[in-house]
């Protein structure tokens, strides 16, 4: 008989090897097989019984583990000096794991009995099982102030960098934290806010050269009005939030559903499960669940964590910081699907046949528990044959089952023919220092795609339950293209040799077609930049007039109600619909709906814009360092005033002005959007691959100037225009001028056709 092993080695094991615990693992970890299993068996069930093990389906996992965000509570100084906490929220039915608190320069002092939001981290081999790291103070929420430091004799200054501020703030000796004068400080108010005299602060960050990259995100969202610090409210109503229960919800914990989100993402707002469908008039289909934080039950209509939500209509998202719409409190912890952690949820289970149609749908307001946090690298590696020893347990009955349902989607998605627009999404990544470490292209994997249908597919079972249920909702809404933008479009597609037929109401499957024409030739981004100019803007509204990207009749934003205030007015009308509870869409948000989509699409439109100047300073100040150097490009843009360049290496948008293009008028033609040289007759227009020398790189202002050196392979050609004094062009006489423009008009007209 093979020896069993015992309570501990089993228990040690699982701890090593958390995704290996099914009961086969367990027995061929340990060399037991045939009928010597079944007092192993009789083991796992006792410690099970004891509450050592969890069993979940089948597998067995330790239920002692902390969600990577935790409400703590300080605990006594140690022995040793050490500052030790204790979570305030404990599933395990085993002893409370041993947490230390690691402070960082600058943090304010805690003392026992003190409760904070903090960040966890799991560690290995240590007397303690985490180690936490401070959010913030639960009951405090000091002001930040984001400004100038000015020294001074007895300490010094903060003058505010955000505009609609009227005050300074004086700063003590001791709480300069070693600032500089003109430095870019972050600091919070200390003591009461009084009305009389400067109110004091203590600097806490020092930002350094407030051009630094470290600045730039900061000063992006103090420019564009983006609110990055919550009310004192606010932040008590979140701290105030307590764990949902189970209640009336459908128990979906045993549901082995997986979130599956960049490596880098600090809140998993959506899990998805896929099987084979069981209904044998199904034959060949599959069963889709997608599970979506449940945002509603924690932010209730008219409360100050809804109006606060309202205001700010969306998070704001930069390489080195989130500005979110919820507090930590819901947005890191509570309304975050943290692996092996009950969480509520409003779930939609879609019924789909063999082509990937979806033939019904149910949704219900349930509590799921994830089963894993996997990352989009992870997934994609192991279908391509590298599992990692998490994953490997998960590949036939979760990984496999998902693409194999996503690979019946991807049939009906290539019947509907959304528009296939298949853009490069770039990625700064940022260094220790703040800096720009380096700049890449995320890859584009089925992993992602994946998710991208499955979310669609909610979305659009959203707006179809509300649309029948005749129950108000925000639409995400995407026009056609105006009939101006279109003729402009195929103007440029024909001059590069291409068709965009008239006559016919315009579907994406044309301008697929069309981009099916340009792929693989020197066209091909070209004819993508134009066709992507040529769209109108997404934005919400309660009247649906259809999604055109998508090629879609009825589409709703339902899967991310941690980011988008939109996604929380859906999952409001939804539980009106179904009747779940009295935190659903109220009258008054009903009557406001209209003012509520224009809000959140200002919002939107604001956070886009200030992600983009953030990228373009950042880019900026990563190409500083390499001024003088020669860079491949396409012209992405044509203006009278000169030519935007997107370098290939970066993906950042240089401008070449037009006065150093050479002595010779350029003539602006914005139907076909080129410039014409009136000497030379060079025309430069869009797509067009060019070589340009970086000129200048201005961090603090994110512009970037280029000379152009070549075209498509030449050198720029220059005008023979002679030169007078003072470098400047002899003028010609009147006549002369009158018939060169008559010319490049004629040569303007013939690039047209």
């Amino acid at each position: 008989m093979t020896r069993i092993p015992s309570r501990d080695e089993i228990l040690d094991w699982i701890a090593a090897h958390p995704t290996q615990s099914s009961k086969r693992d367990i027995a061929r970890a340990f060399g037991i097989k045939g009928a010597d299993r079944i007092p192993l068996k009789a083991l796992l069930r006792e410690l099970e019984a004891e509450g050592h093990l969890e069993k979940r389906r089948k597998t067995y996992r330790d239920p002692d583990r902390l969600p990577p965000v935790s409400v703590l509570q300080i605990l006594p100084v140690g022995a040793e000096g050490d500052l030790f906490a204790r979570p305030l929220e404990w599933h395990g039915e085993g002893p409370e794991p041993k947490v230390l608190f690691i402070p960082r320069g600058g943090e304010p002092a805690l003392g026992e009995g003190d409760r904070i939001l903090a960040r966890l981290a799991k560690i290995e081999d240590q007397p303690h099982a985490y180690e936490a790291r401070l959010i913030r103070r639960i009951g405090t929420n000091p002001l930040r102030i984001l400004g100038i430091f000015r020294k001074g004799a007895e300490g010094g200054r903060i003058l505010p960098i955000d505009k609609k501020s009227d005050k300074e703030y004086r700063v003590a000796p001791g709480a300069t934290h070693g600032a500089k004068d003109g430095e870019l400080v972050e600091g919070e108010q200390a003591g009461p806010r009084t009305r009389l005299g400067l109110p004091s602060a203590r600097i806490v960050s020092r930002l350094g050269d407030p051009s630094a990259p470290r600045a730039v995100s900061l000063i992006a969202i103090h420019e564009h009005g983006i609110p990055d610090a919550f009310p004192d409210e606010v932040i008590a109503a979140a701290d105030a939030a307590k764990p949902a229960p189970l209640g009336k919800r459908e128990d979906l914990r045993d549901l082995p559903l997986v979130t599956i989100d960049p490596a880098d993402a600090r809140d998993h707002d959506d899990a998805v499960y896929a099987e084979a469908d069981g209904d044998p008039n199904n034959p060949g289909g599959h069963v889709v669940w997608v599970a979506i934080a449940d945002v509603a039950h924690y932010v209730t209509p008219g409360s100050t964590l809804d109006r606060e939500a309202r205001k700010r209509g969306n998070s704001s998202y930069f390489p080195d910081r989130v500005v979110p719409m919820l507090p930590d409190r819901l947005s890191g912890d509570l309304c975050s699907l943290h692996e092996d952690v009950p969480r509520p949820c409003i779930a939609v289970r879609m019924q789909l046949d063999a082509e990937g149609e979806k033939i019904g749908h149910r949704f219900t307001r349930a509590m799921m528990r994830s089963a894993a946090s996997l990352t989009y690298d992870e997934v994609q590696a192991a279908m391509d044959g590298e599992p990692s020893g998490r994953i490997t347990p998960m590949m036939s009955t979760i990984i496999r089952p998902l693409y194999a349902a996503y690979a019946a989607v991807r049939k009906a998605r290539e019947r509907r023919q959304p528009l296939e627009l298949d853009l490069p999404e770039r990625r700064i990544v940022l260094g220790e220092d703040g800096k720009v470490a380096s700049v890449a292209f995320r890859p584009r994997f089925d992993a992602h795609r994946l998710i991208e249908e499955f979310m669609i597919l909610a979305n659009v079972c959203a707006a179809e339950t509300l649309v029948a249920k005749r129950r108000p909702l925000l639409f995400r809404v995407h026009e056609e293209p105006s009939p101006e933008k279109l003729e402009s479009l195929r103007e440029t597609v024909q001059a590069a040799g291409f068709t965009l037929a008239k006559g016919q109401v315009l579907q994406t499957r044309h301008l697929n077609r069309l981009l099916e024409q340009a792929a693989g030739t020197d066209e091909s981004e070209l004819v993508s930049m134009t066709t992507l100019r040529s769209m109108t803007q997404a934005y919400y509204n309660p009247e649906n007039f259809g999604h055109f990207g998508l090629a879609l009749k009825k589409y709703a934003h339902f899967t991310s109600p941690i980011r988008r205030y939109a996604d929380l007015i859906v999952h409001r009308g939804l539980i009106s619909a179904h009747g779940w509870g009295k935190d659903g869409l109220t009258p008054e948000d009903e009557e406001n709906l209209e003012e509520t989509a224009k809000q959140i699409s200002d919002t939107e439109r604001r956070s886009m814009l200030a992600e983009r100047d953030t990228t373009d300073r950042y880019l900026a100040a990563y190409l500083s360092e390499r001024v003088g150097t020669e860079v491949a490009g396409r012209i992405s843009g044509v203006a009278k005033f000169g030519l935007f360049i997107r370098m290939d290496d970066t993906g950042a948008d240089g401008l070449v002005p037009v006065r150093t293009l050479g002595a010779e008028f350029f003539h602006y033609d914005p139907e076909s959007q080129t410039l014409m040289g009136s000497d030379t007759g060079v025309v430069l227009g869009l797509g067009q691959r060019v070589i340009v020398r970086l000129a200048e790189a201005e961090g603090l202002t994110g512009a970037i100037g280029l000379e152009l050196l070549e075209v498509e392979g030449k050198a720029l050609p220059r005008s023979g225009r002679s030169y007078g004094g003072r470098g400047k062009p002899v003028k010609r006489k009147v006549g002369k001028a009158k018939a060169k423009a008559a010319k490049t008009k004629r040569k303007v007209a013939r690039t047209r056709r």
